[in-house]
């Protein structure tokens, strides 16, 4: 889903690093993820329970290794290979490696930080678009071919989130079930899952880690994607293929991921009221009538917790405040998708990253309405609005989705759309004085919100534009620049024109909506080739943050001691 190599590369160590970098230039770049300690508390979880955690832990671990093969053919080599460098520099090299889960920097346009040769490997100068779902070399076009001479059952799997393509003893294109592909790592995942499942006592819990076991030997997950929407538990477990941005060919192809965490019950119960407004949102958004969902999937559950352990997909590069899943639309139909909160981890960022960017991109006068609770908020409006709006379409007269009519444009819209969608699901919702017990209403709750999210843009963009949030992040930018919606001082300075910041908003988002309900790929493209810049007066205030970490870096202490008991 990151297919467009934009002309970005913003970085807080000064721009794109040539390769390949020195111990200084690495510990630089390093630098910009600050540490902090991820703890949660575990006193409350039953012997059982505090058992099974520690197994999911060390599936978790399994899937960290797992994600590397899938990102790059070569990576578990090179990881090997660098291991063995016990020098400044190969250790050096060997953390910005696993921090980034391969050689090449996520904050630099995937451009590598190794050398063109190492220990025997060729290392692209960029991370290919492919990863490693489909055959080395083959393009997309070829492919393309490929998959639409099959019949429809095949071609579905071909395309399918679970399935890579490979070649076959003739040379000729193949599907291979993420089972086969992966077998001696997913044998080894069930196995652990299956052991987590009989230390818990909690009933939800040994339901969804049997069924997500055996998922992972029949590459079927639907039956255990339904029990994760349904887990009730202190425990609170994502494990498995699920986002499908490192497939920058097509994004198609999950990569595996792990999120170990323990429910915050407190806080989960404080956002029950937001299920009670899904279809009265819906039925809201700034969208024609008829693209919009009639009867939105049954209320979907949303849970705040607290991370223990993060992998694979699921701790690369920029840290996921947030997710919404799973992705699959048969699922999203019928129950929509689940929301899960990090608390622990946005406290983290809004802490190390937002506080001091916004001394810098906002004036005296508005940093006080720099504001955790709207931040927070936000996240949470976002992951709900992936669940509305439009999930099918009619292409050429057949049913498709906008994934597949936007193929590589989708991420990128889809992020900005749920961003968009949040925001004005806020605003609404603000309206009505929906959020009294929350947010507040009025003006004060007002510049509060949409001051946030303003600096939290530029948080957002800090990251550089290789990112499909970033990129939807760009695009919001400078739309509501556009539309007088946020004002720029010319000094790297911007503010919030609050006469104009909703009607700006509602405008944004009936582009975003249109666009998924139609599956207007040349529509999307156009708008990202427009939008997806760096304006000066914007590149003036990322000037400025270049000593502003750009995310964090977490450290699992509460895992550590989990795993020494």
């Amino acid at each position: 889903m990151k297919k467009l190599l934009l002309p970005l590369l913003l970085a807080a160590a000064g721009g794109a690093v040539a390769a390949p970098a020195t111990v200084a230039e690495l510990n630089k770049m390093a630098a910009r993820y600050a540490p902090v300690e991820l703890k949660a508390d575990t006193s409350k979880l039953s012997a059982g329970d505090k058992k099974a955690i520690a197994k999911l832990i060390e599936a978790a671990k399994i899937v960290d290794v797992l994600q590397l093969r899938q990102r790059w053919s070569h990576n578990e080599a090179l990881w090997a290979a660098l291991q063995k460098d016990t020098t400044p520099l190969g250790k050096a090299r060997l953390n910005y490696f696993w921090l980034n889960k391969g050689p090449w920097s996520i904050l630099d346009g995937h451009d590598a930080f190794l050398p063109a040769q190492l220990a025997g490997i060729a290392i692209p100068a960029k991370k290919p678009e492919a990863g490693n779902f489909y055959p080395a070399g083959a393009g997309k076009e070829a492919l393309e071919a490929w998959m639409n001479a099959l019949p429809a059952a095949d071609k579905e799997q071909a395309q399918w989130f679970f399935t890579t393509i490979r070649n076959d003893a003739e040379g000729k294109f193949k599907i291979v079930k993420y089972s086969d592909e992966y077998k001696a790592e997913l044998e080894k995942l069930a196995a652990l899952l299956r052991e987590a499942a009989a230390a818990t006592d909690n009933a939800s819990l040994k339901k969804f880690l049997a069924l997500r076991a055996d998922a992972f030997l029949s590459n079927d997950y639907l039956a255990s994607d339904f029990a994760w929407m349904d887990l009730d538990a202190p425990v609170d477990i994502t494990i498995g293929p699920y986002e499908t941005y490192n497939d920058e060919l097509f994004g198609y192809k999950a990569a595996f991921e792990a999120y170990v965490n323990i429910r915050d019950q407190k806080e989960t119960q404080k956002l029950d009221f937001f299920a009670k407004h899904m279809q009265e949102l819906e039925d809201n958004l700034p969208l024609d009538a008829q693209y919009r969902n009639a009867k939105v999937g049954a209320l979907a559950p949303m849970v705040v917790v607290n991370q223990v352990y993060g992998a694979g997909d699921g701790n690369m590069g920029v840290q996921t405040a947030a997710y919404n899943l799973p992705n699959d639309e048969r699922i999203i139909s019928q129950r929509g998708s689940k929301r899960v909160m990090l608390k622990n981890v946005q406290e983290a960022k809004f802490k190390s990253t937002l506080t001091p960017i916004s001394k810098l991109v906002l004036k005296p006068a508005d940093q006080k309405d720099l504001d955790f609770d709207s931040f927070f908020t936000h996240i949470l409006a976002h992951e709900i609005t992936h669940g509305l709006g439009p999930h099918l379409t009619k292409n050429g007269g057949k049913e498709s989705t906008p994934r597949q009519d936007l193929k590589e444009a989708y991420s990128t819209i889809e992020e900005a759309k749920a961003d968009i969608t949040g925001l004005f699901a806020l605003g609404y919702m603000m309206d009505k004085g929906q959020l009294k017990g929350t947010l507040g209403q009025g003006e004060a709750a007002e510049r509060k919100l949409y001051t946030t999210f303003l600096a939290s843009g530029f948080r957002t963009l800090h990251f550089g534009l290789t990112d499909s949030h970033a990129r939807g992040m760009a695009i919001q930018m400078n739309y509501l620049l556009d539309k007088g919606g946020f004002i720029s001082h010319g000094d790297g300075t911007f503010a919030v024109d609050f006469k104009k910041i909703k009607q700006a908003v509602i405008d944004l988002d009936r582009e975003f909506l249109t666009i998924e309900a139609t599956g207007d790929y040349a529509r999307a493209k156009e708008m990202m080739v427009k939008y997806v810049v760096i304006r000066p007066d914007v590149q003036k205030a990322l000037d400025k943050m270049k000593t502003v970490p750009n995310d964090i870096r977490p450290a699992f202490s509460t895992a550590k001691a989990l795993l020494a008991k």
